[in-house]
């Protein structure tokens, strides 16, 4: 493939361009750009400082880029317009109450949209079609904000929080799945759509499948069949799966587990995931479940792929135990030569690991018996790296290598329940924070968002820096990929960097992109991914402020002379951060999520940073999904 003989220049930190070095070591770079406000009752805005593309870029780009910003609003790249089409308590149904931050109720928030909106799925109407005006938004709600949700609540864990709020932060997580339309060059939410259905925290049945299913460490005095789960939150990113379901990741539960588990069964297991006494919520003081000391078991229960089929409001969410129980980010689909279902995840710690899931059966068009038996019926494997990028898949199997009894793991489902410990043993290469990891369905490789690990000293082929404040971009190389055969299932890959994220003007950051980067180019923390029609990423990040600009998406090819020059397209509001980038198929529509917007020191409900994207002195900062759109219609370039 191209992106294996063409050979653009190089810029790295505090150094001149290198037009010697080739693709396999050269990593790619950042993308923002300013956004256009339309929609909510915003004016459209774009930013005076947008410079148009250069006539001689090697970038198939063409928008203008956006300068770096730090302001109350959100900016989109000249030519283009963002339309705030979801916000934190818009109402979901006919009968849903409209928002008012000064009642809320549980009850209500089940019927609104919920905050901390993060990953985005678009699932075309009808089933089966490649409708790009016609769809269903699957959208996550990843986390609570009660300083920012709450009138005269200065801090997360205030003392003044009682049980009625404990309630709206569990309903306000999950996921919404609304009916949305484009009707004269606007989206549209349908609220009376039969489709519209609020997955919460707070009451939703879940059951569990696949190996975990019924086993002793998931049984609790609510549920002493081990197969019933009340809820889902910390959902982060997800995935789209090839029969039209929607899988979502639980992330960071050690948040949401009070009481203190040293000495009860599973002290190891939960330190192994972060579950300590200190915690972000107070739901354990209402209901027993949720502290450690009462019912251990009970965090052994999150941590999963959560499976939704959208177009059935009335179906059972399932959690998907056989991908494996970790801080999930997201779930990347492939297919291996013989049509084995292959799905990548990342866990979202630093020191953490790559995981690779292939179904034992192979996906059948249309039998959607056979394919949602998929998840519940393979194998789940880790990356290990050796000093040379080549990767090698170890299978996390009971009773092979140290994954025996003599290690505390008594049958396959202890090896999943406690994924990271099997993983360790097994000798996988611990990471910068993995967060997204997805195929790219036009070079066939993977594409992998590492965040950041600032106490990294020990470096490898993968994670190169120590101190990593800034993050990178790997690429994983299937065989057959340069054929256009890529082989997902392999038990060897090969891997590059893309980019290594940085300001390339510190000469301390370490930093690689493209030697045309602009000013604007580059970026810090990748996140999110997604690709275009054209195999170009489009990546979000977490982290920007820390560095003092907003975070935001940019976009950048991935083969050609044009690789690694990413290319600054939008950015949010202060205090914010960009998550789920999703295309409909046609490539004319972009959505993503502004999460928690006014997330700075200091800010709160009463005195927000930004009253984004309403500016109503009645209302506080909400959490939208934002819809970006060509002014002229054509397709996003």
């Amino acid at each position: 493939m191209s992106s294996n003989t063409v050979k653009p220049a190089l810029y790295k930190a505090g150094s001149t361009p290198d037009p010697e070095h080739s693709m396999t070591q050269a990593p790619k770079a950042t993308r923002r750009e300013t956004l256009k406000l339309a929609g909510a009752g915003l004016a459209a805005a774009s930013m005076a400082e947008a410079a148009p593309a250069a006539s001689n870029s090697p970038s198939t780009l063409t928008f203008p880029e956006v300068d770096r910003t730090l302001t109350d609003t959100h900016h989109v790249a000249e030519g283009f317009k963002a339309q705030v089409l979801l916000r934190w308590g818009d109402p979901l149904f006919g009968d849903a109450p409209a928002f008012d931050p000064l009642a809320q109720t549980a009850d209500a928030q089940k019927k609104q949209f919920g905050y901390d909106c993060d990953f985005i799925g678009f699932m075309p109407l009808p089933k089966g079609s490649r409708s790009s005006t016609s769809g269903l938004l699957c959208v996550n709600h990843e986390l609570a904000r009660s300083k920012l949700m709450f009138p005269g609540t200065p801090k997360q864990l205030d003392p003044n929080r009682n049980k009625e709020m404990a309630d709206i932060e569990m309903a306000s997580q999950g996921h919404t799945v609304i009916e949305v339309a484009l009707r004269d060059g606007t989206w549209e939410v349908n609220r009376n759509s039969k489709y519209n259905r609020r997955v919460s925290g707070f009451d939703t049945v879940i059951e569990l499948t696949g190996p975990v299913a019924g086993h002793a460490r998931v049984k609790t005095k609510d549920d002493p069949t081990g197969r019933k789960v009340i809820g889902t939150f910390a959902n982060c990113a997800g995935g789209e799966t090839p029969w039209g379901t929607v899988l979502i990741g639980e992330e960071n539960i050690e948040h949401h587990f009070g009481g203190d588990p040293r000495g009860t069964s599973e002290e190891a297991n939960h330190a192994a995931m972060g579950l300590t006494e200190n915690v972000y919520y107070n739901w354990n003081k209402y209901y027993p479940r949720f502290d450690m000391s009462v019912e251990p078991h009970e965090p052994n229960r999150f941590g999963w792929m959560v499976e939704i089929d959208p177009y059935d409001p009335t179906s059972t969410p399932k959690k998907r135990t056989a991908l494996g129980r970790f801080k999930h980010e997201g779930a990347g689909f492939a297919f291996a030569p013989d049509k084995r279902v292959v799905v990548y995840s990342g866990d979202d710690e630093v020191f953490q690991f790559i995981y690779r899931y292939v179904s034992r059966n192979p996906w059948k068009p249309g039998d959607d018996k056979n394919n949602r038996a998929l998840l519940d019926d393979g194998t789940l494997y880790v990356a290990q790296f050796d000093a040379k990028g080549a990767i090698t898949w170890l299978p996390l199997v009971w009773g092979e290598g140290a994954l025996t009894p003599a290690n505390g793991f008594n049958d396959q489902g202890d090896v999943l329940i406690e994924t990271r410990r099997a993983a360790k043993l097994l000798g996988a290469t611990p990471m910068d924070r993995p967060e997204e990891i997805v195929p790219n369905p036009v070079t066939g490789t993977v594409f992998v968002s590492l965040t950041k690990n600032s106490k990294r000293k020990d470096t490898d082929f993968a994670n190169p820096r120590a101190k990593n404040k800034f993050g990178q971009i790997h690429e994983l190389l299937p065989p057959g990929h340069d054929q256009g055969k890529p082989d997902h299932a392999a038990l060897r890959f090969q891997s590059r960097p893309f980019i290594l994220a940085g300001n390339p003007a510190d000469p301390d950051s370490g930093a690689q992109y493209h030697a045309d980067l602009s000013t604007r180019g580059w970026f810090t923390n990748p996140d999110n991914m997604t690709f275009d029609a054209q195999g170009r990423i489009w990546l979000s990040t977490d982290g920007g402020t820390d560095f003092g600009y907003a975070d935001g998406l940019w976009a950048a090819d991935v083969t050609g002379p044009g690789r690694a020059l990413s290319r600054a397209f939008f950015t949010g509001p202060r205090g914010s951060e960009l998550t789920g980038p999703c295309f409909t198929p046609n490539g004319a529509s972009l959505f993503c999520s502004v999460q928690h917007p006014a997330d700075d020191d200091g800010s709160t409900f009463d005195t927000p940073s930004t009253r984004w994207p309403d500016f109503d002195p009645a209302l506080p900062p909400r959490p939208s999904v934002v819809v970006i759109t060509r002014s002229d219609g054509s397709l996003i370039s």
